[in-house]
């Protein structure tokens, strides 16, 4: 007992000792590798600036379920907004406003159903809008907990994004980058109720809609 205790303690002074007098450059042991791991920081943003959001690039899809086993998935061809980016992540917003009469499913008949005061109800509430203020980092990259306005209601869509990076510099032109995003909400929560339980079921308890949004922008001079 007290030799494995004395062998204990010599191994123990000779792994210290070789700790503080390794040579510059010499790896640690595998245990302060272990310690001395650096905490992951925050995800990348773009340089601080306003953005400007570049419509041929920027799409905005989504998923509704349709029939609970289905879904049916559509886009906005129309939209406008502006990113910016602050040093301080609080100071940081996203505004956008989007066209709702530019809903685009691939149907036609679907696409004036939409319309109507059922659903996007364009004629009384032409635009959608996201304004958010302040940004926070998740797992998946930052989130901006942005207020969506959809027929004149207005409810709280985190929106969680992700920075996907800045285009090569070309000359004389302004600085693209790219963002990628996503959501989930509710119809109900917009006054959507029309056939709801034949389409998102009686159980259903998740969010029934999701948002994606690939964007680009281009920094304002």
């Amino acid at each position: 007992m007290r030799r494995a205790l004395r062998s204990s303690l010599a191994a123990s002074a000779v792994l210290l000792f070789s700790a503080c007098h390794s040579p510059p450059g010499s790896a640690p042991p595998a245990s302060a590798k272990q310690a001395g791991a650096p905490v992951k920081g925050t995800p990348d943003l773009p340089a601080p600036a306003t953005y400007v959001l570049d419509p041929p690039h920027t799409f905005i899809y989504f998923t509704a379920r349709h029939k609970v086993v289905g879904q049916v998935r559509g886009r906005f061809d129309k939209m406008a907004g502006t990113i910016v980016i602050d040093r301080d992540p609080a100071a940081c917003s996203v505004d956008v406003t989007i066209e709702a009469a530019s809903v685009d499913t691939q149907n036609a008949v679907r696409d004036e159903d939409l319309r109507s005061a059922a659903f996007f109800d364009v004629a009384r509430s032409p635009s959608i809008t996201y304004r958010g203020r302040g940004i926070r980092p998740s797992s998946d990259g930052w989130v901006v907990d942005g207020v969506l306005d959809i027929r004149g209601v207005t409810k709280v869509v985190p929106l969680t994004f992700a920075f996907e990076g800045t285009a090569p510099a070309e000359s004389g032109r302004p600085a693209r980058i790219a963002f990628h995003a996503k959501a989930g909400t509710r119809r109900a929560e917009f006054g959507m109720v029309r056939e709801l339980l034949e389409e998102i079921g009686a159980n259903a308890t998740d969010a029934d809609v999701t948002i994606e949004i690939d964007t680009e922008a281009l920094a304002k001079n």
